[in-house]
């Protein structure tokens, strides 16, 4: 992806089901929950690099005992740094001693870090900094062990005003507006009210105190307390939470906007944002990993027993398409082929943008998250040239030379930008980004025959164009081709994200520019002051009126006016982008349909309030964001 973007968080959990010597005699280590969410977290890595986390919870620990770890990392190699400090506490106890390292109750006793529930994540901050309270997870803690609370997610929430001052009318007093916080302490007072319910119930029945306390630890009804709050929770979210007495859940949107993915056997249950990233970890076939039903909860006793349950009314299944184009894992078997058919779907506007002319046309991609659709457009251009030759043969099929040079054509494939991601990281402050952006990609010199050939690029997606504009094209142009097609495997981004992209500003977005530049030229800009009237005044269910922004033109204009706009005053060729339409995203993504940033329709409430008030920033001068 030429436009870097902050994107979704990962989450990983594991709840050992069998005694810890179990795993020791079993698989040789006193650390086999310890290692596999070490697999977990760094395989997901690329969900998260501005922070990370790790949160331990100990099962039946006496009082006097420490039961909950947790250990939040900001450095640059947050992952690295946690267990490094993890495994230092190991070698700090036990001295280096090979029999206490060998032996899982005693470092249960006397060691962080080696209870039987993990919860980790990986942070990508769209918002609030990074600081390093702002890494999840995030603990509420009380003296009494089942009050005790620790959670981590990938969530965004649109309504946090809402979820704040509900807080307040509860009698609370937050300390900071922002939907961690509205979570956790939403979580937090639900569970202290069913914690408060149980003890009366047993208080009333004649029971000791500290048989009350394992009495609310055996009986507490998590369902409850999730019913109570998230009823009216609006935005996308895979949140996992941790009681203190071992009791887990993790939570998913009611659209499945956001993933998550389970494995169960009789030894572990196992929950991360992404599947691959269980099978490697565990060895697993693809349809042994199992995705967590939207709107439910898995809930993990601390006895054993799992359930799924409902907590909200599935809604239509919208899960972010985005994922499938850029975020996710390219190892994952189904969006390795979706990928692959994005770029094969874009191919027949390829064709057009090129006049077909293959033998003069040299196609690549944009390093290196565009690569798998770049084999699907690949593929896509070697069917047509098939189909081609089948025509060709037929009228030359005497000519035993001319059949010999037509069956070794092929279309011309290379490499021709290479990514420099070490320059890529150094670039951290903007002033310095114009001049050293222009230097993250190097281009194979050799492969375009000056001032002849065709150039077609293929990228997995253009948000704001800024690579593009200071670096890519000035780049490719040095290369000499009389024509840059530059392709998108994904359709215009119109609008913002508010689930947890960092998409958040309408202003920076390239199409938004090319409707408002039409807009200027057609005469047409009071649309902008209609479209504001509208949304300042729709404050009840509301809808995006934004989408009146873009009615007037086609995808081609806006397209060809995109290409305008992105093509630097220095260039020498011609430039053209294409971008992949709604109908083809959907056709190679059929079971995640969630397309509110190319097509408006966002699948709850709160988006259509975010877009209609990132629209009133727009046209405000103010560059903040709307949620």
């Amino acid at each position: 992806m030429s436009d870097q973007i902050k994107h979704e968080c990962g989450i990983a959990m594991i709840r050992l089901l069998k005694p810890l010597e179990f795993y020791r005699e079993k698989y040789g280590t006193s650390f086999y929950g310890l290692n596999k969410m070490y697999l977990l977290m760094e395989k997901q890595h690329n969900r998260g690099q501005d922070g990370a986390g790790l949160a331990n919870i100990k099962l039946d620990v006496e009082p006097g005992a420490r039961y909950i770890s947790r250990y939040r990392s900001n450095s640059n190699k947050p992952i690295q740094d946690i267990f490094d400090h993890v495994h230092g506490r190991f070698e700090e106890l036990t001295g280096g001693d090979a029999d206490k390292l060998a032996n899982p109750q005693w470092l249960k006793e006397n060691a962080p870090f080696s209870g039987e529930l993990f919860l980790g994540h990986l942070r990508y901050g769209t918002y609030g900094g990074n600081s390093i309270e702002a890494c999840h997870p995030f603990l509420r803690q009380n003296n009494w062990m089942t009050r005790n609370l620790v959670v981590a997610g990938n969530f965004n929430m649109t309504n946090v005003d809402e979820q704040f001052n509900l807080l307040i009318d509860l009698g609370q007093h937050p300390k900071k507006k922002a939907d961690t916080v509205t979570v956790l302490e939403k979580i937090g007072h639900f569970l202290d009210e069913e914690n408060e319910v149980l003890f009366q119930k047993y208080k009333r029945l004649g029971y000791p105190n500290r048989e009350i306390t394992k009495m609310i630890s055996k009986n507490i009804n998590v369902r409850n307390i999730l019913l109570r709050s998230a009823h009216d929770f609006d935005g996308g979210y895979a949140m996992c939470g941790l009681i203190g007495n071992g009791d887990a859940f993790v939570l998913r949107d009611p659209n499945g906007i956001r993933p998550a993915f389970y494995y169960q056997d009789d030894e572990i249950v196992v929950v991360a944002s992404e599947r691959p990233v269980i099978q490697t970890a565990f060895d697993l076939k693809v349809d042994q990993v199992k995705e967590i039903t939207p709107g439910h909860g898995l809930i993990i006793k601390k006895d054993g027993a799992v359930s799924m349950d409902m907590i909200r009314e599935p809604g239509e299944k919208l899960s972010c398409s985005f994922e499938r184009i850029y975020f996710s894992r390219g190892s994952d078997k189904d969006i390795y082929q979706e990928r692959k058919t994005l770029g094969k779907l874009v191919v027949p506007r390829i064709l057009k943008a090129i006049d077909a002319d293959l033998d003069n046309t040299v196609f690549s991609f944009i390093p290196n998250t565009a690569e798998v659709s770049f084999y699907g457009m690949a593929q896509g251009l070697e069917e047509f040239h098939s189909e081609r030759k089948i025509t060709e043969i037929a009228r030359i099929k005497d000519d035993e030379e001319g059949l010999r040079k037509l069956l070794n054509e092929r279309v011309r494939i290379e490499k021709v930008a290479i990514k420099d991601a070490t320059l890529r990281t150094f670039i951290t402050q903007d002033s310095d980004r114009d001049e050293l952006v222009a230097h993250v990609y190097d281009i194979t010199y050799g492969t375009i025959r000056r001032g002849k050939d065709n150039l077609v690029v293929i990228d997995d997606s253009i948000v704001r164009g800024t690579t593009l504009k200071h670096s890519i094209l000035k780049i490719l142009d040095r290369l000499g081709p009389e024509k840059i097609v530059v392709v998108s495997s994904a359709p215009q981004i119109r609008y913002p994200d508010c689930y947890g992209i960092d998409m958040s500003l309408l202003q920076d977005f390239i199409v938004f520019q090319a409707a408002l530049a039409l807009l200027k030229e057609t005469g047409k800009e009071g649309i902008l002051k209609e479209v504001y009237d509208l949304c300042v005044a729709d404050k009840v269910n509301p809808i995006n009126h934004v989408q009146k922004v873009y009615a007037p033109f086609t995808d081609d204009q806006l397209s060809a006016k995109c290409a305008e706009l992105l093509k630097p005053a220095d260039l020498n060729a011609d430039l053209e982008i294409i971008f992949q339409s709604i109908d083809a995203l959907h056709e190679a993504c059929p079971n995640h349909r969630g397309d509110w940033y190319f097509s408006g329709n966002y699948p709850t409430n709160g988006g259509n309030r975010v877009v209609n008030k990132a629209f009133m920033n727009f046209y405000e001068g103010k560059r903040e964001r709307a949620y």
